[in-house]
């Protein structure tokens, strides 16, 4: 079926544009140049009407990132913030987020305000609940539509199905192989732009989506520049982006920046699908205490210390933190630099200051907080009735029990061990140890391939205890297949000492381990030396760097993903089912009503601070 017709829409000029041509290569060739689209103005959402023609105009940008297809509230440690008190305490906020409370709140945040932009930061989708990623995220992008999103940045994970698939998010049409999930009814695509400017074809050179878009009300007018990680290719399926190459982010902010103030554009706003890491994890932490940026660390640090001072702001995502900060641009003057957490729980108000005169933001008058998504306003009934219809379709897949469990098994953000991950290893090192299916001796997880805990409290009418396919698919949602290759035990304690060096010593990336495998991890060092080697043991035995061990994994992880570049060097590669199929299973397996799953110990790597 063909698409609805789309409202609103001016032609992306993307890569899918030419459905006919059969490689991502000769689809982003075929483009035409990006220049001259991508001075589009948008009239934004005609939040209110214009009450003065004076100098100086308060514009209000509202901003939020790394949604990740969570429509309805996420659960657990998913749904939950830390809230830093006056007297340096901290207190748990329960129950936040969820697309039906996100939009109350950003509609009542624009009201007064007429001139309102919403604006986002990347990873709308992918890695989604099973309500969007089973009909591949099409409900989010209805949902975003009925947010009236002005922009995004692509991040990552938009890139998850691959170029051609997020071709389809902006431009609409049905699924190329399911087609339309809905009889009667077709799929617009997104009403907003999606912008990637260091997403460019590696022959011509040209980006793949809009670099920018210029917003523009009576007279105002702010550019937005939108870019990814440059460290996009390293995380995604190397398939699906093939023919592409991801630039570098400051040089990529800074060359458009200079594009858009010679279109006099002179107010410009970066989005950008990289973040920082805050000291402290409460989302009202002031991370400009005691100087400018003193209190955040990570890869934004330095990008904003060398993006244009031409950029007056950066909006930013990918570490799912929350901060809403100051640092330095080149020049030395304070510049916004804000992230809204992660799952929707989140947003960011901030007030940019527009003179008309100089056709610039006031910098020194920029002032961001973020505000928490709380669940005691009225949900907005457009998006429960979405989430209903989208529930109800999934209804027969996702409503069916696999497993039961004792208590919450959770998936904390700040724990190097968690004691999902450690189930999910489990499950993996018994669906591929029988010999005809891999002969595994132990089992290796991305931490960032777990998206969400096990709740014990029921999401429906399962009853309490009660893990339905929809849950587990939550958890995994990549349906990444299980392999099972050769490693020496060299290149094991390699993959482990990777987790804290290179690429990610300063966000480190725990792998997470199956029963029996055991280490130290001293984080009062630095780099590699942070894992203890001869702390290295398999069932009791110390690891020996000349033996062959058999290691489970996913293909994410066995392609070199996350900067593990040695688990690229196996040799022996078996591929068994996908990931959700091995975790059912062993949830079915080792649980019943009678006998739930207990929470795992998490006592398999020794953590030393």
């Amino acid at each position: 079926m063909a698409a609805t017709p789309r409202k609103n829409k001016t032609a992306r000029r993307i890569l899918a544009a030419g459905a006919g041509l059969v490689t991502v290569g000769a689809l982003v060739a075929a483009m035409p140049s990006a220049g001259a689209a991508g001075d589009r103005s948008g009239g934004g959402h005609g939040h209110g009407h214009d009450k003065g023609q004076g100098r100086l105009v308060d514009v209000q940008l509202l901003s939020f990132n790394d949604l990740h297809g969570n429509l309805e509230p996420p659960t657990g440690s998913s749904g939950r913030l830390t809230h830093l008190n006056e007297d340096g305490t901290t207190r748990t906020i329960e129950g936040v987020g969820g697309v039906e409370y996100l939009a109350t709140h950003l509609r009542q945040a624009r009201q007064g305000h007429p001139y309102s932009i919403t604006a986002a930061a990347g990873d709308m989708i992918g890695a989604s609940p099973l309500v969007s990623g089973l009909f591949h995220d099409e409900p989010t992008i209805e949902a975003l539509n009925g947010l009236d999103l002005d922009v995004t940045s692509v991040g990552n994970h938009e890139f998850d199905e691959g170029a051609r698939e997020l071709a389809r998010m902006q431009n609409g049409g049905c699924h190329p192989t399911e087609g339309c999930f809905e009889k009667g009814k077709g799929f617009r695509g997104a009403d907003f732009p999606y912008l990637a400017a260091n997403v460019t074809n590696e022959k011509s050179g040209k980006p793949l989506l809009d670099p920018y878009f210029v917003w523009e009300r009576n007279g105002v007018r702010i550019g937005f520049i939108g870019v990814t990680l440059e460290g996009t290719a390293d995380i995604v399926s190397a398939e699906g982006i093939k023919g592409l190459k991801f630039g570098d982010e400051v040089e990529t902010i800074n060359k458009y920046a200079k594009v858009l103030e010679r279109k006099g554009v002179k107010s410009i706003v970066a989005l950008l699908h990289e973040g920082g890491l805050p000291a402290s994890g409460a989302y009202n932490y002031d991370c400009d205490s005691p100087g400018p940026g003193n209190g955040i660390s990570g890869p934004i640090v330095d990008i904003a210390k060398n993006v244009s001072p031409q950029v007056d702001a950066l909006v930013t995502g990918h570490t799912h933190q929350a901060y809403a900060c100051t640092i330095p641009d080149p020049a030395g003057k304070p510049r916004t630099v804000t992230s809204a957490a992660s799952f929707g729980r989140l947003y960011t108000d901030t007030t940019l200051t527009y003179d008309r005169r100089t056709k610039d933001i006031v910098r020194t008058a920029v002032a961001s907080a973020n505000h928490v998504v709380s669940r005691d306003v009225k949900p907005a009934g457009d998006m429960t009735r979405l989430i209903d219809r989208w529930k109800t379709l999934a209804a027969p897949i996702a409503n069916r029990p696999v497993g039961h469990i004792a208590a919450d098994i959770e998936n904390p953000i700040d724990a190097y061990e968690k004691p999902l991950g450690d189930l999910i290893a489990d499950a993996q090192l018994e669906g591929m140890a029988p010999a005809d299916k891999g002969g595994a001796q132990l089992a290796l997880m991305n931490p960032g391939g777990i998206r969400a805990p096990l709740s014990h409290k029921a999401s429906g009418a399962e009853g309490d205890g009660v893990v339905t396919y929809g849950e587990a698919y939550t958890v995994q949602p990549f349906t990444n297949m299980m392999t099972a290759v050769d490693l020496t035990g060299a290149q094991l304690v390699t993959a482990l000492q990777q987790q804290v060096s290179g690429p990610n010593q300063a966000a480190p990336k725990i792998l997470q381990v199956s029963k029996g495998f055991t280490y130290t991890l001293d984080m009062t060092k630095t780099g590699a030396d942070r894992v203890v080697v001869s702390s290295v043991r398999l069932n009791g035995e110390p690891i020996d760097p000349a033996k062959t061990y058999r290691v489970a994994m996913n293909e994410f992880l066995s392609g070199g993903g996350d900067g593990f570049t040695v688990l690229k060097e196996h040799k022996n590669k078996l591929v068994g089912a996908s990931d959700l199929d091995m975790f059912t299973a062993y949830l079915t397996a080792h649980s019943s009503a009678s006998a739930p799953l207990p929470v795992p110990a998490a006592d398999r790597i020794t953590v030393v601070k």
